[in-house]
């Protein structure tokens, strides 16, 4: 078993969309690079998405105009639709993300359709991709995979099934997310009963938030499984405008921590992590909050 913890950032795509302040095009392109230069491999860096629904990630096109290429780090884009998919062939984004969930109530809130819509969908905007991008990386999100703030508990055989077409249309990894944070262990491991039935742990990315403080304990299960590769926001920031009360996603510093303790690499500098979201956090009026992000900046700033 591996004993390399794959760890894709997700700050500044998710970290930021449920924001009402908008940070400047120039702070969140810093942040990427602090981001990297702290050794982040695996970035999403933007979304597509209309600005009327998310106007914090307007300046996707900006952003990816000045970030330009960064040598070693694939930087993706989330692809809502065929529209954000022009954008994405435009900008030669090197991976792009496709969302659904398993609960149909949330996809209707969220992208005003059916989950079976939103397959077909996204299955032509992946068709197209691998035409258009040679090469390129696709991963599918896939939410509520516990419990919808809608409609309740979700069915672990309906993750699985949607899961299972996910990869069907073309996705290279699916991302399960665990959207509003409610899940302990045992109703993830649920989950990932259903998925092992046909699926390889290596093509599955957990995406905890960290509502209720489970995210760790939640990390913890599935790394006992066997699983290498987890979403995580630097300082914990990140919610879910779709999703009522949804809490931050784990942060970036306390999975870190987490893994590093437990004997797991994962290439990154926690000092670096702790410091690239400080201007962000500046620019949104807050303090950090992130366990381990708070004491990795107390370690640099003691005498």
């Amino acid at each position: 078993m591996s004993d390399f913890l794959r760890v894709i950032e997700v700050g500044p795509r998710d970290g930021l969309q449920n924001e009402k302040t908008v940070v400047s095009t120039e702070i969140k392109a810093q942040f990427v690079r602090d981001l990297a230069q702290a050794g982040s491999k695996e970035i999403e860096v933007t979304s597509f998405v209309h600005p009327k629904w998310i106007p914090q990630l307007a300046d996707a096109g900006e952003l990816l105009g000045d970030l330009g290429v960064i040598k070693g780090v694939r930087m993706s884009t989330l692809v809502p639709n065929e529209k954000g998919l022009d954008r994405a062939i435009e900008h030669q984004v090197p991976a792009i993300a496709v969302f659904t969930a398993a609960s149909e109530d949330f996809v209707q809130r969220n992208i005003n359709m059916s989950i079976s819509d939103s397959l077909e969908i996204f299955g032509r905007v992946i068709k197209r991709y691998r035409a258009e991008i040679p090469g390129g990386y696709v991963r599918g999100y896939l939410s509520t995979i516990v419990q919808c703030p809608f409609s309740g508990l979700v069915d672990p055989t309906r993750v699985a099934t949607v899961t299972s077409q996910l990869f069907e249309m073309g996705c290279d990894e699916v991302s399960l997310g665990e959207t509003i944070g409610v899940a302990v262990p045992q109703e993830i491991n649920r989950v990932a009963d259903e998925i092992e039935k046909e699926i390889d742990q290596s093509k599955i990315v957990w995406h905890f938030h960290d509502t209720r403080g489970t995210a760790i304990s939640n990390v913890a299960e599935m790394l006992e499984r066997g699983y290498r590769a987890f979403d995580s926001s630097a300082g914990g920031l990140g919610g879910c405008p779709y999703a009522p009360g949804a809490g931050g996603n784990l942060a970036t510093e306390d999975l870190v921590y987490f893994a590093e303790r437990n004997g797991l690499t994962t290439g990154l500098d926690l000092a670096g992590i702790a410091a690239a979201s400080l201007p962000i956090l500046e620019a949104l009026g807050r303090s950090p909050v992130a366990k381990s992000q708070l004491a990795a900046l107390a370690a640099c700033t003691s005498p």
